[in-house]
């Protein structure tokens, strides 16, 4: 764990290798430039390219992942302020200049300051406030504390468990992103470091009125949080009539992902089972998706919330009010453009 100052750079390729970021490998100090190349294969062993981020422009930090090939979206970085390596992944906090603080793990991009707010509400009150007054939630991921803010809006909760496979996470979260950390002060959460996937499967059953599962894309830690055995898990966790809200990719990147999610929960989950989606800048293609689901029991219509955050804005006085949820744009969420439309139908009928 080491805090750095300055910008990187990196020197275009377009023979760059698509892989995985890795902090450790771009910032070294080996570099009088600040920028550490790497042997990859290629033509010749001797040729040197930057192993991850690629940049025309000095101290542009550039997002390239086989999750989105042949696209990265850059953000102009005006100062580096921590870089360190846990027992499962690189951690950076870099400072952007239009974005704010920016929080990366493994060179993916987790959340921003300025467009957190439209990740971490919807994930977050599109379950809670389609069925009527939760009381247990459970988190899985989300260690930089935004579900939990969210969570801790609605005053009939009276249990909020996390499950992050990451310390360091949480503890730079709570240094860096005060505002998203909040959510660690609330007295009713109760942190759990570990494995979520060993977390959910020796849970009681019927526990939870509400799981929220905040994993990254499904490469690395977070591949088992998008396999069916996980979603069966968190199935018999589930109260009848318990709703579950997972990350579920991009429409524009990611349909065949998508298409295995829904035909897995559709297997699984014997109640409602829909797709809702969002806008997030600074995720690639600018959409972010969510896959809905309820066990069997008490009917849940997502499209249509039964427990509104209160009308009087007391749900504010501690974390600040809500930036962009409201019910107009939750019931808009579900609204599917023709292609994914077609697609996902064709896997719940």
């Amino acid at each position: 764990m080491a805090e750095e100052s300055g910008v990187t750079s990196a020197v275009f390729s377009t023979d760059l290798p698509v892989k995985r970021p890795r902090e450790d490998e771009l910032f070294s100090e080996n570099n009088e430039n600040g920028v550490s190349f790497s042997s990859v294969s290629g033509d010749s062993e001797d040729k040197k390219v930057p192993d991850c981020i690629s940049s025309v422009i000095p101290g542009w930090f550039s997002e390239i992942s086989p999750m989105w090939p042949g696209e990265a979206h850059s953000l102009k970085v005006e100062k580096i302020l921590f870089q360190g390596k846990s027992e499962y992944q690189n951690v950076m906090v870099f400072q952007s200049l239009s974005y704010g603080k920016v929080l990366v793990l493994d060179g993916v991009i987790q959340l921003t300051e300025r467009d957190e707010c439209a990740y971490q509400e919807m994930i977050t009150h599109l379950p809670l406030c389609s069925i009527p007054n939760p009381k247990k939630v459970l988190v899985i991921g989300g260690g930089d504390g935004g579900v939990l803010r969210e969570v801790s809006r609605h005053s009939s909760v009276e249990q909020i468990d996390i499950c992050e496979i990451d310390g360091m996470v949480v503890d730079v979260s709570k240094q860096y992103f005060p505002d998203v950390a909040v959510g660690y002060e609330d007295p009713r959460v109760t942190l759990h470091i570990g494995d979520g996937v060993a977390f959910l499967k020796a849970v009681t059953e019927a526990t939870y009125d509400a799981i929220i599962v905040d994993s990254s894309d499904p490469i690395g830690p977070a591949q088992e949080l998008f396999e069916k055995p996980f979603f069966e898990s968190i199935a018999k966790a589930l109260r009848p009539g318990g709703v579950v809200c997972t990350q579920a990719e991009s429409i524009w990147l990611h349909m065949h992902i998508i298409e295995d999610i829904v035909t897995n929960c559709h297997q699984i989950f014997k109640g409602s089972v829909n797709y809702a989606w969002t806008t997030v800048p600074t995720y690639p293609s600018g959409v972010i998706g969510f896959m809905l689901c309820s066990t069997e029991g008490p009917p849940v219509d997502f499209k249509h919330p039964v427990n509104p955050l209160d009308a009087n804005n007391s749900h504010s006085m501690v974390n600040g009010p809500l930036k962009f949820y409201n019910s107009e744009i939750h019931s808009a969420a579900f609204c599917l453009p023709s292609f994914a439309k077609k697609v996902i139908d064709s896997k719940t009928k």
